[in-house]
C-alpha cells in the first residue's frame, strides 16, 4: 500500500469524517449519521461462491474503509453498512470494483444467515421450525432480510473525473434495448472538482478544508487567495494537514509539537523557500558565469579563481569540463 493510501485510509477512518463524507452525499450536509452510531467492521469481504464442480471457492477482497452504522428509524433498530473507496488516482473500473465489494458483502451476509439457521437448533437438535426446500436450498428464509450495503468513493485528486459512472459506460455496445436488460451499477462519487465551492460548506469537518485545497492544488494563485481569506485554513488539524502535504506534494514542514497547522504561513513559508532557492541559483548562475569569464581569458589559476569566487578548484575544474574546454 503507497503513502496516499495509507494515509487516505487512516484519515477516513476517524468516524467525524466517516460519518461527514455520508452526510454531504446522502443528506446535503444535514448531521443524520451520528459518529457515536458508527462501528468499525472488518474491511475483508470474503465469500464462498459454489460452482458447477460442487466445490466452493474463497474470494477475498479488502476495503479501504468499512462500518456499520446503528440508527432508530421507523421506532426500531435500523442497520446499515457503509463503505468508503479512497482514489488518489482515478480508476477507469471503478463501477466493477466497488460491485464486487458490495456483491461479496450481499454473499458474505447471506451465508452468515444460513449459519445461523443451522446454529439455532431446538432441544432435540432439530432446526427451531422447518425449512421449504428452497430455504433449505439457499440457506436463506423467506422472511430473512439483507443490511443494506452504501459504497461511497473518494477522489482525492484535482483533476476532473472523467472515468466510467456505471456499468452501462463501460459496455462496448450503447443498444439501449440490450443495456435495458443489463443493471447499470452506478458509483457513488465525491470529486472534489466537481464540487462548487459553495457546497463544499456542507461539510462540518477538516475534510472540507482537504478537498477544497486539493480542489486548488495546481492554481497556486487562487489557491493563495483561498487560504488567506479562509479563517478555516488558519487552524486545520494535523491530521487533515498531513493529508494535504501527502496528496497535493506540498512540501511545506509539519512540526512534532504542532497539533493545529496555520496553512497560511505554511504557504507563505514554502513561498520564502522558493523565493530564496531562486536567490541561490541566481548567485550561483552569476557565479558560474564569472569563472567562465576568467578561465576564458587564461590568465588566473583555479586557485586564483577559487580565492576570487569561494568556489573550490574541484568545482571551476567541473565548470570547465561541462563547457568542453581543453584542461
Amino acid at each position: 500500500m503507497g503513502k496516499k493510501d495509507t494515509i487516505t485510509k487512516d484519515y477516513m477512518n476517524d468516524p467525524c469524517i466517516f460519518a461527514d463524507a455520508f452526510n454531504f452525499f446522502v443528506y446535503h450536509g444535514k448531521q443524520v449519521i451520528l459518529p457515536e452510531n458508527l462501528h468499525s467492521v472488518d474491511t475483508t469481504e470474503i465469500s464462498i461462491p459454489y460452482l458447477a464442480d460442487g466445490k466452493n471457492y474463497p474470494v477475498q477482497k479488502f476495503r479501504d474503509n468499512f462500518k456499520c452504522l446503528t440508527a432508530m428509524q421507523d421506532e426500531s433498530t435500523t442497520y446499515l453498512l457503509l463503505g468508503v473507496e479512497n482514489q488518489s488516482e482515478i480508476h477507469y473500473a471503478m463501477p466493477v470494483k466497488t460491485m464486487i465489494y458490495d456483491s461479496l458483502q450481499y454473499a458474505s451476509q447471506v451465508d452468515m444467515t444460513g449459519r445461523r439457521h443451522r446454529q439455532h437448533l431446538n432441544a432435540w437438535g432439530k432446526p427451531e421450525r422447518k425449512a421449504s426446500s428452497g430455504e433449505f436450498l439457499s440457506g436463506f428464509y423467506k422472511d430473512d432480510k439483507l443490511f443494506p450495503v452504501i459504497t461511497l468513493v473518494i477522489h482525492f485528486g484535482p483533476e476532473e473525473w472523467d472515468a466510467p459512472m456505471g456499468l452501462h459506460d463501460m459496455m462496448e455496445t450503447k443498444n439501449p434495448e440490450l443495456l435495458s436488460y443489463i443493471p447499470d451499477y452506478r458509483i457513488n462519487l465525491i470529486s472534489p472538482y466537481s464540487i462548487p465551492d459553495i457546497s463544499l460548506d456542507q461539510f462540518h469537518t477538516s475534510l472540507r478544508e482537504v478537498l477544497l485545497f486539493i480542489k486548488y492544488s495546481k492554481d497556486k494563485n487562487r489557491l493563495r487567495d483561498i487560504v488567506t481569506a479562509d479563517p478555516h485554513f488558519w487552524s486545520v488539524d494535523r491530521k487533515a494537514g498531513q493529508v494535504i502535504k501527502i496528496l497535493t506534494g506540498s512540501d511545506f514542514k509539519i512540526r512534532e509539537e504542532e497539533e493545529k497547522i496555520d496553512m497560511c504561513k505554511a504557504l507563505e513559508d514554502l513561498k520564502e523557500e522558493g523565493r530564496e532557492e531562486g536567490r541561490q541559483e541566481g548567485r550561483q548562475d552569476g557565479i558560474r558565469k564569472i569563472i567562465l569569464k576568467m578561465l576564458a581569458k587564461n590568465q588566473y589559476s583555479y586557485e586564483e579563481i577559487a580565492e576570487i569566487t569561494e568556489a573550490t578548484v574541484e568545482e571551476i575544474m567541473d565548470i570547465e569540463r561541462s563547457e568542453g574546454r581543453p584542461q
